[in-house]
């Protein structure tokens, strides 16, 4: 299946430590950059309850979801309960815009 690049804008709209969410080909997918200004994408909602992770705290390379509390690494998707895992996408900054890649 093909796999499309989006560019999402410039990467000043996600302030550092914060995330956003996009809607990219019907699927809502969180942008985070961390406050070292790493760039991270997941799948926004929490596989346990469905919560926005776009809403929850990051913390280095990690999201905390904010309904539940289980942390999920942004670099592989894998979460604290054995077996749950947000799909990732490759995010980049190229001339100041965000670059989103690997959307089917």
């Amino acid at each position: 299946m093909k796999t499309r690049t989006v560019n999402l804008g410039p990467v000043e709209a996600i302030a550092l430590g914060h995330g956003m969410c996009f809607v990219v080909v019907g699927k809502e997918i969180a942008v985070f950059r961390s406050r070292a200004g790493k760039l991270f994408a997941v799948s926004n909602r929490c596989p346990h309850r469905q919560g926005p992770l776009v809403d929850g705290v990051i913390d280095d390379a990690q999201v905390i979801c904010p309904l539940h509390g289980h942390k999920f690494d942004l670099t592989t998707g894998h979460g604290s309960e054995t077996g749950e895992c947000v799909k990732t996408y490759r995010v980049w900054e190229e001339n100041g815009q965000l670059i989103l890649g690997g959307v089917q």
